[in-house]
């Protein structure tokens, strides 16, 4: 089974794609009840986002890596009945999440203010792409447009040109922002009694995520270069070409300067004052990399990884994924696992990276067929005989 951390939560998710299902996938990774609202016969888009699918399925990869730990139902909120089964579903939760455009859900009464008459302990999430508020608030968006907007963009890539991170960082790291709100929305709910309506938007957790970057910008006035795998921190922190492969390299202090020195038997680079200092270091960049370019071409990727570990300077490989999951730590750490699916058979999955002494994540549920839990929801959790729930599904409703 997940985590018991949650256990007693009960978190209804009509959330779709990405950031909003990793928040609650979280969630019930953490031990509590996740039922997944979706539309009958689609379901949610991220299904269709393939290839690749799961063996023998039309489920996306993409669908599978946010929504594991969850039980799906299929309801039609846009019919009266559909809206019916929502009310008595989230009248009995303690969380409800949910990413439609701003507005959406008030056309059919089930925005935050209309079910906190029925809940007033429910913790209410929306995660938009502008937030409820705002010049852009009906906007939709999706994480390339965030990426772009927040200033992600502005400083990843090369000086000629701004470049994307590869995988969705803004939905991704919002999730994270909406799992830990949801979390301190449930202690204020615990101590207070009264649940709250959370408004998170994915332009603003971009921003936020730009941390030290933005901040140097707000002290400096200075607008950031683009340094392609080159960093902001201590120098060397970058990729840099061995004579066969490049390693990712970072002396984020004098110390680790000086190991590295020693390592590639160049401690005269010490005794230089354009180098002595992580300060200079930083103000000399343009002439000192050059410097270590030429250095570090001198040996193979691997001999240098070797003699940098053994002076514990912090260096790695470019991993692609065969060699990720073939790398000793990762397995050690036990990140990939395989879960039975009734469809698929084995099928791996990413591991919950949290690792606790009293409440682990130790069982992992395959993430579910479209509806497959409709039925044991509707009639044990709604109350409906198996017959009305057999009577909406003829009609188009569940």
């Amino acid at each position: 089974m997940p985590s018991t951390a949650l256990a007693g939560i009960r978190v209804l998710d009509l959330s779709r794609i990405l950031a909003a299902p990793l928040a609650t996938q979280m969630l019930a990774d953490l031990g509590a009840e996740v039922i997944k609202v979706e539309r009958p016969g689609t379901g949610d888009d991220s299904r269709t986002y393939g290839p690749p699918f799961a063996p023998g399925t039309d489920t996306a990869a993409f669908y599978l890596s946010c929504n594991r730990n969850k039980r799906s139902v299929t309801v039609n909120h846009a019919t009266a009945e559909g809206q019916e089964l929502i009310r008595v579903l989230a009248a009995r939760s303690d969380v409800l999440v949910e990413n439609f455009r701003t507005g959406t859900l008030a056309k059919y009464g089930l925005d935050h203010e209309s079910l906190r008459e029925l809940n007033p302990r429910l913790v209410y999430l929306s995660v938009t792409g502008f937030g409820q508020t705002g010049p852009y608030a009906e906007r939709p968006g999706y994480d390339g447009i965030f990426q772009a907007m927040s200033g992600m963009m502005s400083v990843s890539g090369h000086p000629e040109e701004p470049m994307k991170v590869g995988v969705s960082m803004v939905d991704i790291l919002t999730g994270l922002y909406a799992s830990t709100a949801v979390l301190a929305a449930l202690r204020h709910r615990d101590a207070t009694g009264e649940g709250q309506f959370i408004d998170l938007s994915l332009l603003d957790c971009g921003l936020a995520s730009l941390s030290h970057f933005a901040m140097n910008y707000l002290v400096s006035g200075e607008v950031p270069t683009r340094r392609g795998n080159g960093g902001y921190g201590g120098i060397p922190s970058q990729a840099f070409l061995c004579e066969d492969r490049p390693i990712f390299l970072v002396a984020g202090n004098d110390k680790q300067f000086a190991a590295f020195c020693a390592a590639a038997d160049r401690t005269d680079l010490l005794q230089d004052p354009r180098f002595a200092t992580t300060s200079a270091r930083i103000a000399h960049r343009e002439e000192i990399l050059p410097v270590l370019e030429a250095i570090l071409r001198t040996r193979t990727r691997d001999d240098w990884l070797a003699v940098l570990d053994q002076h514990d300077v912090p260096a790695g490989p470019f991993n692609e994924m065969p060699e990720v999951f073939a790398d000793p730590q990762i397995q050690h750490r036990g990140m990939l696992i395989n879960v039975e699916d009734p469809v698929s058979g084995r099928l791996p999955l990413l591991a919950n990276p949290i690792r606790f002494t009293a409440t682990p994540v130790e069982g992992y549920a395959p993430p579910p067929a479209l509806g497959e839990h409709t039925d044991e929801v509707l009639t044990g959790l709604a109350g409906l005989t198996a017959t009305q729930v057999e009577r909406l599904r003829v009609q188009g409703i569940v």
